[in-house]
């Protein structure tokens, strides 16, 4: 059996998990019937526009809004207007949106329904600087965070103090309108506070935990930024809040469901597949070795796993970047994961963003083969030297490896198979 015959099943098995996390498929059920006022959509992130198309195809009665998205993810609708903007580091175009998104939920009443279309990426479409603070210092901010190698519900803490509309802000914006959050969660956990930084939920955290964020990770803030924090005046919007009473919040689809569409394939192809988990986080070079010594296992003891079978993970890993390469996390993974294996026979992986960008590359992710490592040595290229210089996609584009799909329209964050055929 040659290598190549496992490249359409890797890829089979990523676009299911993709194809189940589409709006269009997910959306609709969650929702609610007209209400006797004005119903406004608002929303933010990589799979807001996708969102909003199949919201405007399931709503029989009057619709108006306005959502922005990442540049390239535009969905032509008809009632809901489609703003684009910048991610992962905000925009001036972004910044404009969330002040025209607040203006439209002004003065409703309790007779109106506001509809949040949030899914990943929201964080940085949606910016309104907290008290202080210039589009400049979020800029600023967003840029740091992405270097420290802090998680995302850590970063996540220190955006929602830094912000004039997240950590539950836009809901009390909309008080005393009723508020339906429909969510695609791209975060380990599931948890609302954490997808695009919690525009309409409820917030338990504090500046405090958002200083001791900064300090945990030594990471250089804008003086302004930290004058906000230390000052307490950039707390978010706290449980029990009255004007959070009317919010309810729905999760329509999640990194679990995208592992579950890809095990199906997996099983019809004829290998057992196990789900390790929907929510991994941690340094993407170490959950590399964490997956290649479970492989190992499999491969030559026929632990804790039989062969033929395929591991699949999700969540979302982290990179402390200390080269000058060009790379994103899931890369980093596969690229750490092929120099533990060393060219084990019998193993092919694809590990890939379900947003299709990985890092600042329009890029999902990279397919690794047994050969791999050989291949590059033949290039003249280091595998290791690749990986301490954070240079995944250098590293896979330059094999021919790399998965490229466009914009997806959706986002549940990482996506890792490996398949397994070797018998101990």
């Amino acid at each position: 059996m040659t290598e190549i015959d496992r490249l359409p099943l890797l890829r089979a098995m990523f676009d299911a998990a993709v194809a189940a996390a589409q709006p269009a498929l997910c959306l609709p059920p969650h929702l609610p019937p007209p209400p006797k006022g004005r119903t406004i959509v608002i929303g933010a992130g990589k799979a807001s526009a996708a969102m909003a198309r199949a919201l405007e195809d399931h709503w029989a009665g009057p619709l108006e809004g306005i959502v922005v998205t990442r540049y390239g993810y535009e969905v032509p609708c008809q009632r809901i207007e489609i703003v684009q903007a910048a991610h992962p580091v905000p925009d001036a175009a972004g910044l404009l949106a969330a002040e025209r998104i607040r203006q439209l939920v002004s003065g409703l009443t309790s007779d109106d329904l506001v509809i949040a279309l949030i899914s990943g990426g929201g964080s940085s479409l949606l910016v309104a600087p907290g008290a202080g603070l210039t589009l400049a210092d979020k800029q600023a901010v967003n840029a740091a965070l992405l270097k420290s190698g802090a998680s995302i519900s850590e970063m996540n803490c220190v955006r929602r103090h830094l912000s004039g509309i997240k950590g539950g802000r836009l809901a009390a914006a909309c008080h005393p309108a009723r508020l339906l959050t429909l969510l695609i969660s791209d975060v380990p956990g599931d948890n609302p506070i954490d997808i695009a930084s919690g525009p309409t939920v409820a917030d338990p955290s504090t500046c405090a935990d958002a200083l001791a964020i900064i300090e945990r990770y030594g990471i250089d803030v804008p003086a302004a930024a930290r004058a906000l924090l230390t000052s307490g005046q950039g707390e978010s919007v706290k449980p029990g809040d009255p004007r959070l009473s009317g919010v309810e919040t729905r999760i329509v689809t999640a990194p679990q469901m995208a592992l579950e569409a890809a095990a199906q394939v997996a099983r019809a192809a004829g290998f057992t597949p196990y789900i390790l988990s929907d929510s991994m986080e941690g340094e993407a070079r170490d959950i590399g070795k964490a997956h290649a010594a479970v492989v190992r296992q499999v491969a030559t003891q026929g632990q804790p796993f039989q062969t033929p079978c395929v591991l699949l993970s999700g969540g979302e890993t982290t990179v402390t970047i200390r080269g000058k390469g060009r790379g994103g996390r899931n890369v980093e993974f596969l690229l750490s994961l092929a120099v533990a294996l060393d060219g084990l026979a019998g193993v092919h992986a694809i590990a890939g963003d379900t947003d299709g960008v990985d890092g600042m590359e329009e890029i999902a992710g990279a397919c690794l083969m047994p050969d791999t490592l050989a291949r590059a040595w033949a290039l003249g290229m280091n595998p290791r030297a690749s990986l301490d210089n954070n240079d995944g996609h250098g590293f896979f584009q330059a094999l021919g490896d790399s998965v490229i799909t466009g914009p997806t329209l959706t986002n549940v964050n990482d996506f890792r198979a490996i398949v397994i055929e070797i018998a101990p």
